[in-house]
């Protein structure tokens, strides 16, 4: 089967850098509601059975154009979430950045045993992004949309699935996507990184801070305990 991994649209937490992770969160702006516009023309002839979104506000917002234009519900999943930015949350200081994107970057690179500040380990993230994967995949057997966040997207495609399209520690910018083929049984190959939006590299900002679909360094990572 298919797997469209699809980031979220621009959100005015994006534009200022703030590390809004927590459940609702912030709404698309004005561009992050183009571009799921632009996403949802670009994907309609993919063939996609199912669309599954977190249970924050902007990736329901983003898959919206498109769900209405399949007549498709999307499911809403809590473990689709982005990964937790803990006692960092809602900062855009330095060493909050730091401090979030270093520990990712970590995990990236194995560690993960290390905890994010407040927050979960990567051995955590991993855990309940799986079962929520297995879940979605028990709904359809093509192709299925999944519309979820910077950071999580690329740390779990890391840790689940092989290619070389893209580093995993380069930027995923709203509305990039990543194609996966293959099964949860038989593992997943990467057959596409665009991380550019997929409706056309005209709706980037590149003003945008946008910490979550940013650069992934390790060595950003103060020390910190590896937790379990």
């Amino acid at each position: 089967m298919r797997l469209l991994l699809l980031r979220h649209g621009q959100t005015v937490a994006n534009v200022t850098g703030a590390l809004d992770t927590a459940v609702p969160g912030l709404e698309l702006t004005e561009l992050g509601r183009r571009q799921a516009g632009a996403a949802a023309r670009a994907l309609a002839d993919e063939g996609i059975e199912a669309i599954a979104v977190s249970t924050a506000t902007r990736t329901s917002q983003t898959a919206a154009p498109l769900a209405g234009a399949l007549g498709s519900t999307p499911a809403a999943y809590d473990g689709l979430r982005e990964i937790a930015a803990g006692d960092f949350e809602m900062r855009h200081d330095q060493e909050a950045l730091e401090g979030y994107l270093g520990t990712i970057g970590g995990w990236l690179e194995g560690d993960l045993g290390r905890r994010m500040p407040g927050g979960e380990t990567g051995t955590d993230f991993l855990r309940r992004y799986d079962a929520v994967m297995a879940r979605i995949c028990s709904t359809a057997s093509q192709t299925v949309l999944v519309v979820s966040h910077g950071a999580a997207i690329r740390a779990w495609v890391t840790h689940r699935a092989t290619g070389d399209h893209a580093p995993a520690h380069e930027p995923l910018h709203n509305t990039g996507c990543i194609r996966l083929e293959g099964s949860l049984e038989e593992g997943w190959s990467i057959t596409a990184w665009e991380r550019e939006p997929v409706g056309g590299a005209w709706l980037e900002d590149e003003t945008a801070p946008d910490p979550t679909g940013g650069e992934l360094d390790a060595d950003e990572a103060p020390a910190q305990s590896s937790g379990s």
